[in-house]
């Protein structure tokens, strides 16, 4: 037997206590009731459905987001009070890969006017509303959540210099690499810029040497490291020629030099070391074509293979890659062009910094901080190649989440809501 008592209040008559039910009986709220005062106990019921796109959360439950297929953003829930609780939970462990973003929707999260963001690999978090001063807060210790920022990078290392003296192939670009990582207030990021690939001597055949590493590092973040772009070869005298006839491994590969009554030198090996994507290009191999026409290879670039050297053709530099991380558009990590002797076309520089290919006359250098390699010399007399040109590392950030707090060779600048910091030399930035 059921009934039904309808009342507009239930007030104690004695004593301190209303009880509810008895043994073995549950208390329920009929669909679409809502109660107040009960608050939560702090735990959720969690929704078992994995969820893949954005959604604004429901106090008292919890979501397992999976981000497999790209970043979701889960919206608080507006107007909170007191006690409201919101679970989320890595469903997939994608986070590092494609973060969730925390939709303050006009709430503090942390005491922060800033959207929180989840970053790591099979987190989770639960907040409370606790009041208007701190809003929501995180009562476990996976992840901060909050004082997070997404920060773009573009990480580009020293060109490697083109080979010199008789026939010098094209320097390598810098390895060329981009990152966007969400990273947390106050932790000091350390940035390295490579310089540009020294001329090459009689020792090595007068072979271009390797740019320098550039990379930036720091707590809560992925180091990002590219490699120099490799040094263009040489058949001059002076060296070990069948050593020196190979364009040298880097971020980007340097150009083969074509050689008499040896095999043809080949083009140094691009993405080296192997990394995810491509921070570069191969060089292109040298031709001998007789007396005078020894052409040699262009140096890689960072979207593009240095071009081969064919009969009286020198190979072009590779192009590099372009990124609208500064508010326009321009192009890094160029490869250097190859030479060849009187009667040759010399090789272009690759888009991006690298330098042409010259025969007789001044060299052409990689262009300073877009880590272009440097162009290939021909040149009877013991003469270098085109130095490389030295890297750069560059931040995007939201302006409002930018610190101000730098130091070293850095410079600023704002482009709509972002700004932007250019290092051309060691330096460091808290976010």
């Amino acid at each position: 037997m059921t009934s039904t008592i309808k009342v507009n209040k239930i007030e104690k008559e004695s004593g301190s206590t209303i009880t509810l039910g008895g043994p073995s009986t549950a208390i329920t709220l009929a669909c679409g009731a809502t109660q107040t005062g009960f608050g939560r106990t702090g735990t959720v019921d969690w929704c078992t459905t994995a969820k893949t796109s954005p959604l604004t959360a429901v106090s008292g439950k919890g979501y397992f987001i999976n981000t497999t297929g790209g970043v979701v953003t889960v919206t608080l829930p507006s107007s909170p009070t007191a006690g409201d609780i919101v679970s989320i939970k890595d469903y997939a462990n994608t986070f590092d890969t494609n973060p969730v973003t925390v939709g303050r929707n006009g709430s503090k999260i942390s005491g922060s006017c800033d959207d929180g963001h989840l970053s790591t690999e099979g987190d989770s978090t639960t907040l409370i509303y606790v009041d208007g001063t701190k809003g929501w807060l995180n009562v476990q210790t996976d992840d901060t959540v909050i004082g997070a920022y997404s920060l773009q990078m573009v990480v580009v290392a020293g060109g490697g210099a083109g080979g010199g003296n008789d026939h010098g192939g094209g320097g390598g670009a810098g390895g060329y690499r981009e990152s966007t990582q969400y990273v947390s207030e106050g932790n000091v990021l350390t940035v390295a810029v490579g310089g540009g690939g020294a001329a090459g001597s009689a020792p090595t055949g007068w072979r271009g040497n390797n740019g320098d590493t550039s990379q930036i590092s720091g707590t809560g973040l992925t180091t990002i490291t590219s490699a120099g772009g490799g040094g263009g070869a040489s058949n001059g005298p002076g060296g070990p020629g069948a050593v020196a006839r190979n364009g040298l491994p880097g971020g980007s590969g340097g150009g083969g030099a074509g050689i008499s009554g040896q095999p043809d030198g080949v083009g140094g090996t691009g993405n080296t070391p192997p990394v995810a994507p491509p921070q570069g290009k191969d060089g292109g191999d040298g031709d001998y074509n007789g007396n005078p026409k020894y052409t040699t290879g262009g140096g890689g670039g960072a979207s593009a293979l240095g071009a081969d050297a064919s009969g009286s053709n020198a190979g072009n530099g590779g192009a590099g890659t372009a990124s609208s991380i500064t508010g326009a558009s321009v192009t890094r990590a160029g490869g250097g062009g190859g030479s060849g002797g009187p009667g040759s076309t010399n090789g272009t520089g690759g888009a991006g910094g690298g330098g042409a290919g010259v025969t007789n006359t001044t060299v052409n250098n990689g262009t300073a901080n877009t880590g272009g390699g440097g162009g290939g010399l021909s040149n009877a007399c013991s003469t270098a190649g085109g130095l490389g040109g030295s890297g750069v590392v560059i931040l995007n950030m939201p302006t409002p989440a930018y610190s101000g707090t730098t130091s070293g060779c850095v410079s600023s600048a704002t482009s709509g809501g972002n700004t932007i910091l250019t290092f051309t030399g060691t330096g460091t930035y808290t976010t």
